[in-house]
């Protein structure tokens, strides 16, 4: 059965990243603009710690919580904690990259140095260079089109 679980687990964290895709392109780029926009503002411009683009943390701490409590409480739903456990891991990694590794909102690392991290923050860059809500690109955070990777290949040579 632990087999079972951290599967749901994993293939939980890999849907998440649609799930975050879809939510940034169509819900944060469309009518929940007011509370992204924030966001997409030069850090100069931004006034404290927080956006309100963090609020979005709890559009998708909700139904993580649910999920906990859910799978917690009624014993046939147990698979539900496990979606939560999901859910939470991918927001982690999620905080980890965009907040402190892309946006450096915290100086616990500040420079990753692969192929693949390159590509994360060049991909970042081309969404942030758009600073309305259309017309942005790169909606994703893990996985990076392979353009971004291309890119890296002729700036190291």
């Amino acid at each position: 059965m632990t087999v079972y679980y951290i599967g749901i687990v994993v293939i939980t964290v890999i849907i998440m990243e649609f799930v975050a895709w879809l939510a940034h392109k169509y819900i944060m780029h469309g009518w929940g603009w007011g509370w992204h926009e924030d966001h997409h503002k030069p850090h100069f411009e931004k006034e404290g710690f927080f956006e309100k683009n963090d609020l979005f943390f709890l559009v998708f701490a909700i139904p993580s919580a649910a999920s906990y409590m859910i799978g917690t409480l009624v014993e046939s739903y147990t698979w539900l904690f496990f979606v939560g456990v999901g859910i939470s891991i991918y927001g982690l990694i999620y905080f980890l990259i965009h907040d402190v590794y892309i946006h450096q909102r915290f100086s616990w690392f500040r420079q990753l140095d692969s192929p693949y991290s390159r590509a994360i923050l060049r991909a970042h860059g081309a969404h942030h260079s758009k600073t309305g809500k259309e017309d942005g690109v790169s909606f994703g955070l893990l996985f990076v089109h392979p353009r971004y990777f291309r890119k890296a290949s002729r700036l190291e040579k």
